[in-house]
């Protein structure tokens, strides 16, 4: 395993994504973080904004982005908004050497992938592994992308996916930072509502994913995802229902074998519950059997395994890096 000291810049570090990565990498033992950009907080502590890392880190937000071109960075890690990741690269000269590796939605799709010189690797670990320990652009997967892929891969591989119903529910971190009618305490608290039903802009990515494995052209409508806002921070539980005429032992075979060298997705033969991976970068699966009837629940964090936690994972893979390291976080379970 490679001992390189990769240096790190990030651009959009104020949001919960970038505050997310910034925990991760000042305390990764391989890392050291060159800048941190954000053009509102330039040249204030980054302490300021993510106040939980008072006595962490003296790192100041810049507006600097001359180590795009002096090539003096390793890596580069894009938290901006939807759509404005393709705009960045576009409009910035980066140096061939860096890699990106963007957490937005702007390359996952295969018809997105390409921008100027630069392809993008789609960056489920589960799925493209090998791809990515060889890639220089990586295209981070969506949290709830990740959260229902992990739990129908097995699946797909085996050519066992039909027509899915899948629900899920997610923490208010997962609508960012910017305040908004349904991210506002008073709303959240004690409520719960559905939103983008059978429409979630994931969903592309998902009927990718299972169609590069089991090489059929899946359809969208065979994925009926409704996803649920919850009263709860942080975190995305998901129950997928199908059919299926294996027995439930043959069935925790076929998932543990597919996972048997996943570094951080598990399945467990116990119910599961979302504190078992909160603050973590886990997955964990639990299938159930009722007749004909499976259903597969998957939880992770959105912040870490949904978003963070993945892309210091697919950094890891890139540089030769033990897969875990700078991962090994508890959960809260009380």
């Amino acid at each position: 395993m490679s001992t390189k000291n990769i240096q790190v810049g990030i651009i959009g570090g104020a949001g919960y994504t970038g505050g997310e990565l910034i925990r991760l990498l000042i305390h990764h033992p391989q890392v050291t973080v060159n800048f941190i950009h954000s053009r509102s907080q330039a040249g204030k502590p980054v302490a300021n904004t993510h106040q939980d890392l008072l006595g962490d880190t003296d790192l100041q937000f810049t507006d600097d982005l001359s180590a795009l071109t002096n090539g003096s960075i390793d890596v580069l890690f894009l938290c901006l908004g939807h759509g404005e990741s393709k705009k960045f690269v576009a409009e910035n000269t980066i140096h061939d050497n860096i890699k990106i590796i963007d957490l937005a939605n702007d390359f996952r799709l295969q018809a997105n992938a390409v921008a100027g010189n630069r392809t993008f690797v789609y960056g489920l670990p589960e799925l493209n592994k090998a791809a990515i320990q060889q890639a220089q652009n990586i295209a981070n997967p969506g949290c709830f992308a990740t959260a229902i892929q992990v739990g129908l891969l097995p699946l797909a591989q085996a050519g066992l996916l039909g027509e899915v119903y899948t629900t899920g529910i997610t923490g208010s971190t997962g609508a960012g930072q910017s305040l908004s009618a349904t991210s506002h305490f008073s709303w959240r608290a004690n409520n719960i509502q559905a939103y983008k039903t059978l429409t979630h802009q994931h969903l592309g990515e998902i009927v990718q994913s299972i169609s590069q494995l089991n090489g059929a052209a899946e359809t969208r409508g065979g994925i009926n995802f409704v996803p649920w806002r919850g009263d709860f921070t942080r975190g995305i539980f998901i129950s997928s229902q199908l059919n299926s005429d294996l027995s439930l032992p043959e069935l925790q075979t076929l998932y543990k074998e597919f996972y048997a060298d996943a570094a951080f997705t598990h399945i467990s033969d116990e119910p599961i519950f979302l504190k078992q991976v909160v603050n973590t970068n886990k997955a964990i699966i639990q299938l159930e059997k009722v007749g004909t009837k499976l259903v597969v629940h998957s939880a992770i964090d959105n912040l870490l395994k949904g978003a963070s936690g993945q892309a210091v994972q697919n950094m890891n893979l890139m540089f030769g890096v033990e897969e875990r390291t700078g991962l090994g976080l508890k959960p809260g379970g009380f």
